[in-house]
């Protein structure tokens, strides 16, 4: 009988499920947009919606005004820079929610790695991510006359998101298969979540008993160095220390949580 050798079959393993990822990921991206005459540009298209509805309110009717120590006076693309992480998070939490119920025929009749979907759902939301960056990088060199070069880490920002969501999405998605109403409770703080992140208006504007809010939300740092990579010249330690530590704690719990609640999901689903 020949000797296995060590290794192989994790190698081996860790291939399939690469394999499995980006044919989810590629079969996720096309459904999205299946029978749209438009295609993959509606990935362009609501976050530009967003942004100019956010600008009408909060920048014309308003005139939310920023502060000095801001990366930029210019409140479209300071916006817009602090837009990108929370539609790449949000979207991937949320459609996480639901994805073991729309996969449940794999999960029950095959020997499937339910763990991957979140990943797949988050690469695939990050192709329309990707696409919406490069229109404020070619703004701020338009309208800022500036190309950060803090770019070259945006990479390392952008895994630390999908840590973050994947390991959320993971805890959503698990307690969905037993609590349906998991999705409804989602979409509600999602929303308070998002209005207790320094998005449309700067921390500055925020009164001061909502500072502990802002210090325990982990989109807070997120937004904050994603604006300093894609507009300014330089990053805050602390920001990105304090989103490396927020992402790989929720990765690292919401993985074991996962895994804990996965044993059941074949007699639930």
């Amino acid at each position: 009988m020949p000797k296995r050798i060590p290794g192989t079959h994790f190698a081996r393993n860790l291939i399939e499920r690469r394999t499995l990822i980006i044919q989810l990921v590629k079969r996720d991206f096309q459904q999205r947009y299946i029978g749209s005459a438009a295609g993959w540009i509606w990935g362009l298209v609501h976050p530009l919606v967003l942004l100019g509805s956010y600008v009408f309110v909060f920048g014309i009717i308003l005139q939310t005004k920023l502060g000095a120590t801001e990366v930029t006076q210019n409140y479209p693309m300071w916006l817009f820079a602090g837009m990108l992480p929370w539609l790449l998070f949000s979207e991937t939490v949320q459609r996480s929610a639901g994805c073991l119920i729309e996969q449940s025929n794999l999960i029950t009749k095959t020997v499937f790695p339910a763990e991957i979907v979140p990943v797949s759902i988050f690469l695939s939301s990050l192709i329309s991510h990707l696409l919406a960056v490069s229109i404020v990088v070619v703004g701020a060199a338009l309208f800022l006359h500036r190309i950060s070069p803090l770019l070259v880490m945006l990479p390392v920002v952008m895994l630390l998101i999908g840590l973050l969501a994947v390991g959320v999405g993971w805890v959503a998605a698990a307690l969905q298969v037993y609590l349906r109403d998991t999705a409804q409770v989602l979409a509600v703080i999602l929303t308070l979540w998002f209005w207790a992140t320094p998005i449309l208006v700067p921390k500055d504007k925020f009164p001061p008993w909502a500072t502990a809010v802002l210090h325990a939300n982990p989109l807070s740092y997120v937004v904050d160095t994603y604006r300093d990579l894609l507009l300014g010249h330089s990053v805050s330690a602390g920001d990105l220390g304090s989103t490396a530590a927020f992402a790989i704690v929720a990765f690292v719990c919401g993985g074991l949580i996962f895994r804990y609640m996965k044993r059941g999901f074949a007699d639930v689903l």
